[in-house]
């Protein structure tokens, strides 16, 4: 173990070896014969962040202390001495965001509470690089100080100029029905801020390179707009408003450190991409910058301020990748991938110097991933750590996207992970329906729940089903008003096609999935009775009408409810008789299978009375095992409850899908 390493170990929870160059995990991979812990998949991760300062001396990072707590620490990229700036006994630092080259601002809250603790949290700090000026920002639930702002502001960005301490900070405000955010800025020296004027009914704001406000996103009702500060007038003017029920508009993505800016859009195409729009003509560009065939662009725009110059962008398609503008950086990433092969891996630079220090994040299906430093100089590889030390990648199993026809033709792109060291064919399968619904629910990464499941032996099947977001506008369009009907039909598409393919046994397969995903496993159980043998289903809808009725509910009179719940799941007065008609807890009496019911006593997404009505509407001669968890709500955030949970569908899995 090198010096780095060694002064690392001493303070914090992460280590590692050095071997030809490279990061090792230090663990042993499990016998073949031994069950991986649960809890290994479900504890937190021991580093969850780490950054280089703008100027490249400083690298920054949340990683586990001694006590296990999640600290932010700071190391010399000349000394490569780590240093402890925050930590506390009883709470974590969960995020961190570098202010200017010697000063960061980090928030904390509690890894360890549930939702009802959760909830207050602890408020927002700065610090410098040395330990020194610290101060209180924001206040947890409840702080009143004059030079604290109160809970509820959140970060949005620096000021983006070298010598600043000052940073941009929102508040939501306006009402339930027509939310709408300020905007601040505050001194993370003093603890001084001002409000900054902003066009009505603002709801999200983009800084520039320089520090000033440029953009403004609106919405009142349905309506959606895109405002724009003139650099030169320093007057408001509207790019676009759109009613976002009916048209695609377009969403501002970046603002280079040229003044360009950059808009995702669909521009006529299924799929959004990336274009630059002509501030002067007021018009988007014909050709994009970046487009990702057969899906919508996600992803990030990597910049230099001293080179006032964009490097590159990060995308995802089936997988994470990275279009390098820069072809010094481009030939570093082929160097660096050739030492690192399969794994995605994320360089992480100075924003405003070019040093010879880059941090790279190299993850995969596998690996939940490692942190390590790479010297342009050396040629070398110094390891930080690992997210999880406790899972060896060798005894994960591989993902793989696929695109399944569905009966009606449309492709449906689906993740599957197989358990390593196994066949691949007629073994058990767990279909995993993904919550949201509107969401993108696969991604080419370790998923503990998926790796969990794969481990004791499961095929794990992830379909995107029509309605989910990523793949173009005609897949996610097609699931406007299907609850219950082309999206659970999708669902079993693609459980077939796992059969006819030979992967899955037909007499052992079960359904899960949480929130939307518990819907459609209750559906699927109602519907497809002979297809699965047994159904988990946690946090799940039963009602639609109850996200509409449940008045302490999150969506219940809120402007998602006015207008985007009618269209995309349906309307209470026109659609009612689809929506009972689509409602498990109506169809309960038609459920034969064995169910896992769970709910977070705390949830207000999904609340309690989901599950109470639907387990009081299922036949007395069904089993169901019903679980609650007080402290947590629309999922489980305690390792006790996660250890608990699984262990239980574990259980459960091994009496229902058991040879017979």
């Amino acid at each position: 173990m090198n010096q780095v390493l060694t002064k690392m170990c001493k303070q914090l929870s992460i280590c590692a070896v050095i071997a030809f160059g490279l990061a090792v995990p230090v663990h042993a991979q499990t016998p073949a014969t031994e069950k991986i812990p649960v809890e290994n998949f479900f504890k937190n991760l021991q580093i969850e962040k780490v950054q280089v300062s703008p100027d490249g001396k400083t690298i920054a990072m949340l990683a586990a202390g001694k006590n296990n707590r999640i600290v932010l620490s700071v190391m010399d990229t000349t000394t490569m001495t780590p240093r402890i700036i925050a930590g506390y006994e009883k709470t974590d630092v969960n995020d961190f965001h570098w202010v200017n080259a010697q000063r960061l601002i980090f928030s904390t809250w509690d890894n360890n509470a549930g939702q009802d603790e959760f909830r207050s949290g602890n408020g927002m700090f700065a610090v410098n690089v040395d330990g020194s000026q610290f101060r209180q920002l924001v206040g947890g639930s409840g702080a009143s100080n004059a030079r604290v702002l109160s809970y509820g502001h959140s970060f949005l960005s620096p000021v983006n100029t070298a010598s600043s301490n000052d940073i941009y900070v929102t508040r939501r405000s306006g009402t339930r029905n027509n939310p709408t955010s300020s905007l601040f800025k505050l001194d993370t020296v003093t603890g001084q801020s001002e409000i900054v004027a902003t066009p009505q009914n603002a709801v999200g704001f983009m800084i520039d390179k320089t520090g000033a406000l440029r953009i403004a996103n609106t919405n009142v009702d349905n309506l959606s707009g895109v405002d724009y500060k003139d650099e030169k007038t320093q007057q408001w003017r509207t790019l676009i408003s759109y009613d976002r029920t009916k048209e695609d508009g377009f969403s501002p993505a970046f603002i280079s450190p040229d003044g360009q800016l950059y808009v995702t859009a669909h521009k006529g195409q299924d799929t959004t991409s990336v274009y630059r729009y002509d501030l002067e003509k007021n018009k988007i560009d014909d050709t994009p910058v970046i487009s990702t065939k057969g899906f919508d662009f996600t992803g990030n725009f990597i910049f230099n301020k001293k080179l006032n110059k964009l490097l590159g962008i990060t995308y995802e398609t089936d997988a994470a990748g990275v279009l390098w503008l820069d072809d010094k950086l481009k030939a570093l990433q082929a160097k660096i991938d050739k030492a690192l092969p399969n794994t995605i891996n994320s360089l992480s630079i100075a924003t405003d110097a070019d040093t010879q220090l880059v941090v790279v994040f190299s993850r995969s299906d596998i690996h939940p991933g490692s942190y390590l430093i790479y010297n342009t100089k050396t040629e070398q590889f110094t390891a930080i750590g690992d997210r999880k030390p406790e899972i060896n990648a060798k005894d994960m199993s591989y993902k793989d996207f696929v695109k399944v026809k569905a009966r009606d033709g449309m492709e449906i792109p689906t993740y599957m992970t197989i358990p390593h060291n196994t066949t691949g064919k007629n073994l058990p399968m767990v279909v995993m329906v993904h919550g949201g619904p509107y969401v993108r629910g696969g991604h080419w990464n370790w998923n503990r729940e998926t790796q969990f499941l794969a481990s004791r032996g499961y095929i794990v099947i992830e379909p995107d089903f029509r309605g989910s977001e990523g793949y173009g506008k005609t897949l996610h369009k097609a699931g406007w008003r299907q609850w219950g009907l082309a999206m659970q039909d999708d669902v079993t598409d693609v459980t077939k096609w796992a059969i006819e393919k030979g992967y899955a046994d037909p007499k052992r397969i079960c359904i899960a999935g949480a929130s939307y995903g518990g819907y459609a496993v209750l559906m699927g159980l109602i519907k497809e009775p002979e297809l699965y043998r047994c159904g988990i289903s946690w946090v799940g809808v039963t009602d639609i009408n109850l996200l509409y009725d449940v008045s302490w509910s999150d969506t219940a009179g809120s402007t998602w409810a006015r207008y985007g719940m009618p269209v995309l799941i349906g309307d209470q007065q026109k659609d009612a008789a689809q929506l009972k008609a689509t409602s498990p807890v109506e169809q309960a009496q038609r459920l034969t299978k064995p169910l896992i019911l769970a709910y977070g006593v705390e949830d207000v997404r999904v609340p309690l009375v989901h599950g109470e009505r639907f387990k009081k509407a299922v036949p007395a001669t069904t089993k169901v095992e019903w679980i609650t968890y007080k402290g947590e709500g629309h999922g489980w955030r305690q390792l006790n409850n996660n250890v608990d949970f699984w262990n239980r569908v574990e259980k459960f899995l091994d009496e229902n899908t058991a040879v017979k």
